[in-house]
């Protein structure tokens, strides 16, 4: 069994990668990424002598690079490679567009013309917008209001097409804020923890009262996997906690960790343009496949806090790049 992963060195991907070698011993996993200053071979080094795994470095847009990495013969594709912070999408919207459209529908060719049984698209529920009441459905329309949603959208929506025109074998997850080890520190949960052990105010958008689901990257690999090899085809599976937060609860628990305070490391900034106020999924068409979230909020929490206090020689050359 072999499976082709993009985006394999970024925060989620690594992660699932890490789950998939160790659940399936029979699997062999190529990771496809293009090393952008997201993709971090430091995320996956635990893995690199492991004979099962081999990494090629690729950029989805690229069809001949795709078709060549698939030429010995795959049974899945999971694609993670997108552009994912939403900030950056507001600066250089094109950028976005073209990883996350253009590169699923190069996977998504590759898939039919190679015949390669099964695509996983990893979506996120941002692509419902803004959801002021209830939980988000699968079947419900897609309202995104940032250009990062909005190219998440159009890839969720060129692969079932696939599905609808070719008969492509696809499912979609659709997954809320995650957070845990390794995630790159321009997120908010390692952004916060890393200035907090710096002693430094962490920057909060408007009155902070934003809602969002938090959902700890293990959990959202398993999801994952799940979906892939249990997921009916032509299918979208939402993937949640169904933790919600407002901002400045997260804030208040992070900074709890960290043992700082409130009034002295709180700094209201203006609030991103188009911010949505609150996302909210239904995942029980998930849990009907036999996946439920194992890891609990504040231990998860209190474990991401550990591990960048342990971890500082991953991040530390990260944030000193970005400055």
């Amino acid at each position: 069994m072999r499976w082709l992963v993009t985006g394999g060195l970024g925060f989620i991907g690594s992660h699932f990668i890490r789950l998939a070698l160790q659940a399936r011993p029979e699997l062999e996993i190529v990771n496809f990424d293009a090393m952008t200053y997201a993709g971090n071979p430091e995320n996956l080094r635990d893995v690199q002598s492991d004979r099962r795994y081999r990494f090629v470095k690729g950029d989805i847009c690229d069809a001949d690079a795709v078709n060549a990495a698939l030429r010995d013969g795959f049974d899945a594709i999971v694609n993670f490679a997108a552009e994912t912070h939403v900030d950056r999408s507001i600066l250089d919207p094109e950028a976005f567009l073209r990883t996350d459209a253009l590169g699923t529908h190069v996977l998504l060719a590759a898939q039919q013309q190679l015949g390669i049984a099964r695509y996983l698209q990893v979506s996120t529920d941002e692509v419902y917008g803004d959801v002021s009441t209830g939980e988000s459905l699968e079947a419900d329309p897609l309202q995104p209001r940032s250009p990062y949603a909005a190219s998440k959208a159009a890839a969720d929506l060129m692969v079932l097409a696939y599905h609808t025109t070719y008969g492509a074998r696809v499912a979609i997850t659709r997954g809320s804020n995650t957070y845990g080890p390794y995630q790159y520190p321009e997120k908010i949960v390692p952004l916060f923890v890393t200035n907090l052990i710096d002693d430094r105010a962490v920057p909060v958008y408007g009155d902070g009262l934003q809602i969002r689901d938090w959902l700890h990257v293990e959990d959202h690999a398993r999801a994952i996997l799940c979906v892939l090899e249990n997921g009916a085809s032509g299918s979208i599976y939402n993937v949640s906690a169904q933790t919600p937060r407002t901002n400045l609860e997260l804030t208040d628990t992070l900074i709890r960790h960290c043992g700082r305070s409130m009034e002295t490391h709180v700094m209201h900034v203006a609030d991103r343009p188009g911010h949505d106020r609150r996302y909210a999924v239904d995942c029980s068409k998930l849990r009907a496949l036999g996946w439920s979230p194992r890891v609990p909020f504040d231990e998860g929490i209190a474990r991401t806090v550990e591990w960048y206090r342990v971890n500082e020689s991953w991040w530390r050359p990260l944030k000193e790049r970005a400055r």
